[in-house]
């Protein structure tokens, strides 16, 4: 089942996050993989800037957890990790179908560009990549993420975006 996420869920969907992210390992450019790869006051962070979590739970353990961030005429897909154990078993697809029912607004999603399963799993959604230059200005507009990351990541968009 789905649900929201509560604080008493803080430590497992940080446990989730770096479980999940070890598949970026080799994958993504070394000098943008850090162990952990989100640590615990990084997680804060980004609950603090209006992230909010959704998980997917089964006999009382979340499998799953996906974020949603509002910013005003857009709304971001943010932090959207499975248990590694747990892949391929459509749990990313029912998170990303139910936080796409709670919002109007076009949603992004931004991602490393060498994370080739990411990227299909967004397009197998119904996702579009959106051109260099337009990622550019949409990870500047709407993410707080450092200069090189920009440079390593693609920005997905859903078919509510105008261009």
């Amino acid at each position: 089942m789905i649900r929201k996420c509560l604080d008493d869920d803080f430590y497992t969907i940080c446990e989730i996050i770096n479980d999940a992210a070890q598949a970026y390992k080799g994958v993504i450019p070394p000098d943008r993989w850090h162990e952990p790869y989100m640590s615990r006051q990084q997680l804060q962070q980004e609950i603090d800037a209006g992230v909010g979590f959704w998980g997917w739970e089964e006999e009382g353990k979340l499998e799953g957890v996906m974020g949603i961030q509002d910013k005003g005429d857009v709304t971001l897909i943010r932090h959207a990790y499975v248990r590694s154990l747990r892949r391929n078993q459509g749990i990313g697809t029912k998170l990303l179908l139910f936080l796409e029912s709670l919002t109007q607004n076009p949603l992004l999603i931004g991602t490393w560009a060498d994370a080739i399963w990411a990227v299909s799993f967004y397009q197998k959604n119904g996702y579009r990549l959106v051109s260099t230059k337009e990622k550019n200005l949409l990870l500047k507009k709407y993410w707080s993420i450092p200069e090189r990351q920009i440079e390593t990541s693609v920005v997905l968009a859903s078919a509510k975006w105008i261009t």
